[in-house]
């Protein structure tokens, strides 16, 4: 039991997904935990492999919903009731390009409770200045900041128009467990877009998560209703929802 709690502690100071799974009632084993982690070995035990292996499956799926509650499973002594608690990571918003359309789309996110990542290589746009509200500023190219920071509460968000911004960024988020990656541009620019991808070898499944053009079909025009339509989009997707 030290093992599964310095296991948790350790999850949540690293702000990675992980949920606790304690039967509450119908056998004598009450109080028994399981803690299950995506992509990671089980720890403890809830007295059965069989039940270990259907809370599993179920606490991953709560966790993309960061959702926790009560199941109920049936195992040869009866019906056993299993409380799941999931500790998603917090939902963040990375934001590739910082353009004018991400000043307000900074403002949008953060009143909706996203920690929000401002991320450019170019100085001239990514200053303290025009970002003073954004959780983190980095100057760096996207694809080195990327790798190993997007989880299952990450949205992706593309604004450059520039492929040597926008697609080294993709190949990160696209194959990630990010809900959400979406990228601005026209039909056609989008079109182009794919072509690369494509030739670069980026497969179908990947392609299809991408939302582009970015953002609800709201006749936005202005940085401001732009930023609209994206963070709409955005939270139909935390929900599950396409928008469309």
């Amino acid at each position: 039991m030290t093992i599964l709690y310095t296991t948790l502690k350790a999850c949540l100071a690293a702000e990675q997904p992980v949920a606790v799974a304690t039967i509450i009632d119908g056998t004598e084993q009450i109080g028994a935990k399981l803690l299950v982690r995506p992509g990671e070995a089980l720890l403890g035990t809830l007295g059965n492999s069989i039940l270990n292996e259907a809370v599993e499956r179920d606490a991953l799926a709560m966790l993309l919903r960061a959702e926790s509650g009560i199941r109920s499973y049936t195992v040869a002594d009866g019906d056993v009731q299993v409380f799941i608690e999931t500790y998603p990571p917090p939902p963040t918003m990375f934001i590739v390009g910082a353009v004018h359309i991400a000043i307000p789309l900074v403002t949008f996110a953060k009143t909706l409770g996203f920690r929000t990542v401002v991320i450019d290589a170019r100085g001239a746009f990514a200053t303290p200045e025009r970002f003073a509200h954004a959780d983190e500023l980095i100057h760096a190219w996207p694809d080195e900041v990327l790798p190993g920071r997007l989880t299952s509460n990450s949205f992706v968000v593309l604004l450059t128009h520039d492929p040597k911004l926008d697609d080294p960024a993709l190949k990160v988020a696209l194959p990630s467990p990010a809900r959400y990656v979406g990228a601005l541009g026209s039909p056609k620019t989008h079109a182009r877009r794919l072509e690369r991808l494509r030739a670069d070898g980026v497969p179908e499944e990947q392609l299809a998560r991408l939302h582009a053009p970015i953002g609800l079909k709201i006749g936005s025009d202005s940085p401001e209703e732009i930023a609209v339509s994206i963070i709409a989009e955005v939270v139909a997707a935390r929900h599950g929802l396409t928008g469309r």
